[in-house]
């Protein structure tokens, strides 16, 4: 089975989890004998294409296969989305947004054909055109490598369109796969709702949709509207290979606690903090650290300080590779107090590395995970007793770390690649 697979990132060069997990995915499905063609925007050339072969969208010119503009857009059904839009449109505006945009920019778009688009790849500000062009460049890729692939699968919001497009050259079916939606990256009344169309379109549009775990099944279901019958769990996993003993040497001999993520409201980071404070009032000799980078960072600094506990608290800025493993290698205990969190990949990353783990029940990884500690996110006496208990009871710090480690190694990639497998069969009509 071969499978053109369009992502946003891929290691080394990643932001957040979205990027990990796809390379766990395209190593996973080929240890079950699934080829894959990785798309992604912005390739650096040092990614590991030991599993997969990579397609940098910048290197790929827009051909013209249409005799028209109008022929084009009729036959991919999508619509670049300026990012001068308003941030909050209703569903009627949107629509009425759509056509707009659609007259506007045929003139533009004819005067791009047979160009190559830089994309940066990032997340910055023209973040919602570069996610249409990209669909663009898509539907060039799927059309050329037409009989390189069976089906089509699609990674987060961000390459739904390019998904959509793909789908609409070459009529293969199309996967898609939910990691996050809007509604974890902010309330109900903060929804982006130009983001939230572009998710529901393309998880309508799809033949199957993949959800990280059944907390996201339930969001894809109730918010979103969509056929229970189409929408399948397959949580995250850990990769285990490569892995090293890394051995730390500490600076000091205190307990490290640490949070590792982004540091934004979805994540949690002030209820960290506030756990910190407590536990410090009951004991000293413990430190803790923030790794990561967002956009509350300044604001947990100044709020570390308005606790009196700066001192006792370190900040790291965003880690990646080594550093991260490095991190855990120090680390006595690791925390995630997400608000919302489709699963979470960092506990996991933390157990492989024996290292006690308390998470919040508001995440996916908790449906998984039997010897992480859990709590919920806003009962900050609840995590800090776990904290205090984990630093202070070696016997129990030992035994979480060690049911943790063995409850971790189920969680491989592999396993989880079969079931994307099988999802792929149903289909495609293969077995």
């Amino acid at each position: 089975m071969r499978v053109l697979m369009f992502g946003w990132e891929f290691p080394p060069h990643i932001a957040g989890g979205l990027g990990t997990a796809c390379e766990g995915i395209v190593k996973g499905l080929a240890a079950n004998g699934v080829q894959t063609i990785f798309v992604m925007p912005s390739a650096s050339g040092d990614e590991d294409q030991s599993a997969t072969t990579i397609i940098n969208a910048s290197d790929v010119p827009v051909e013209d296969f249409s005799e028209s503009v109008d022929e084009f857009l009729d036959k991919v059904k999508f619509v670049r989305i300026g990012s001068n839009l308003k941030p909050y449109l209703d569903v009627e505006a949107f629509e009425e947004a759509i056509e707009l945009e659609k007259k506007g920019q045929k003139k533009d778009f004819r005067v791009q054909y047979g160009q190559k688009y830089k994309f940066s790849g990032k997340y910055g500000a023209n973040l919602l055109d570069e996610v249409a062009k990209y669909a663009q460049v898509a539907a060039t890729i799927a059309r050329e490598r037409c009989d390189q692939f069976d089906l089509i699968h699609a990674h987060d919001w961000l390459t739904y369109l390019a998904g959509i497009a793909a789908k609409e050259v070459t009529g293969k079916p199309l996967v898609v796969h939910v990691h996050a939606t809007s509604f974890d990256r902010g309330t109900d009344d903060m929804v982006d709702t130009r983001v939230y169309a572009i998710e529901r379109r393309g998880m309508e549009e799809a033949d199957r949709v993949i959800t990280v775990s059944d907390l996201t099944r339930n969001i894809v279901i109730n918010k979103y509207g969509i056929d229970p019958a189409k929408v399948v769990t397959v949580h995250n996993a850990v990769d285990f290979s490569g892995r090293e003993n890394i051995v730390a040497e500490r600076g000091v001999r205190d307990k490290v606690v640490t949070f590792l993520g982004r540091i934004t409201f979805q994540k949690g980071p002030e209820y960290f903090i506030d756990a910190a404070a407590r536990v410090l009032k009951r004991t000293k000799g413990v430190r803790f650290v923030m790794a990561g980078s967002g956009d509350m960072m300044n604001r947990c600094i100044r709020h570390a300080a308005r606790l009196g506990i700066s001192d006792r608290f370190h900040f790291t800025g965003f880690l990646r590779g080594a550093e991260v493993q490095q991190m855990f290698a120090l680390s006595d205990v690791y925390i995630m107090p997400s608000v919302s969190e489709p699963f979470g990949i960092s506990p996991l990353e933390a157990m492989r590395t024996g290292v006690p783990s308390v998470i919040s029940k508001q995440s996916g990884a908790a449906e998984v995970l039997k010897y992480a500690f859990k709590v919920d996110f806003w009962d900050v006496d609840a995590l800090a007793d776990d904290i205090y208990a984990l630093i202070n009871y070696p016997a129990l710090s030992h035994f979480a770390g060690v049911q943790g480690f063995d409850e971790v190694n189920s969680l491989k990639w592999n396993n989880a690649a079969a079931k994307m497998k099988a999802v792929y069969e149903s289909v495609t009509n293969t077995q």
